[in-house]
């Protein structure tokens, strides 16, 4: 029980403050652009969306480019 307190709480933290992306990804499962929001992750510098297809559930990625320099 206590693992799972424990992931709610950093999965809750986690949500907010980070930014989020909505618009166009493509579906490789249907083959098709679809509409939706994702949080925004950032890997070596580069920044990803990451969501869901509102249609089959498959997961969604879309690039977005190199982050700024702070």
């Amino acid at each position: 029980m206590l693992d799972h307190d424990m992931e709610d709480n950093m999965a809750e933290g986690m949500a907010e403050g980070t930014e989020t992306y909505q618009g166009e990804f493509y579906c490789v499962k249907c083959k098709a652009k679809r509409e939706a929001e994702g949080r925004v992750v950032e890997t070596n510098g580069r920044r990803m969306a990451k969501g869901t297809c509102p249609v089959c559930g498959t997961n969604l990625n879309r690039i977005l480019g190199k982050a700024a320099n702070a």
